[in-house]
């Protein structure tokens, strides 16, 4: 196998509260409002990443409730598997990846963030009996 066929794997967790609302972190690197999450190491599983990950952008530690997509960025490879969460401990603190949280409904995230990562938080919101699979290039959902 060639080294540029091969795929990186994140996750990333919409963590949702009593409201029904997600919380989105806002990147210090770029700016942009996105749901917490990032690439598994090549050592840990699925679930021990994602919450790792979201400890270290948020502070909260989460149970995952349900797998709610799956989306592949075809730009650089990346697949992500995105996951519905509840806050189970903790207290929201920026770190050195996230400036700013915010807690949006699926109409406010439309706003704020890219279509392709807004339609991570909107697919996790909506109560769907199937599990939707995207492609989009970084920035727009790809038919």
């Amino acid at each position: 196998m060639k080294a540029d066929s091969r795929h990186s794997v994140s996750v990333a967790g919409v963590v949702v509260d009593d409201q029904g609302r997600a919380l989105l972190i806002q990147r210090r690197d770029n700016g942009h409002w996105e749901a917490p999450g990032g690439v598994l190491e090549l050592d840990e599983d699925i679930l021990t990443g994602l919450r790792r990950e979201i400890e270290e952008e948020t502070g909260l530690q989460v149970t995952p409730t349900a797998l709610t997509g799956v989306y592949k960025n075809m730009t650089p490879g990346i697949v992500a598997l995105v996951l519905r969460c509840k806050a189970e401990a903790g207290s929201l603190r920026q770190s050195d990846e996230t400036s700013a949280f915010r807690w949006v409904t699926a109409d406010e995230v439309a706003e704020l963030a890219d279509e392709a990562f807004a339609i991570r938080v909107q697919d996790a919101l909506a109560a769907r009996p199937t599990v939707p699979i995207r492609q989009h290039d970084g920035i727009h959902v790809l038919s």
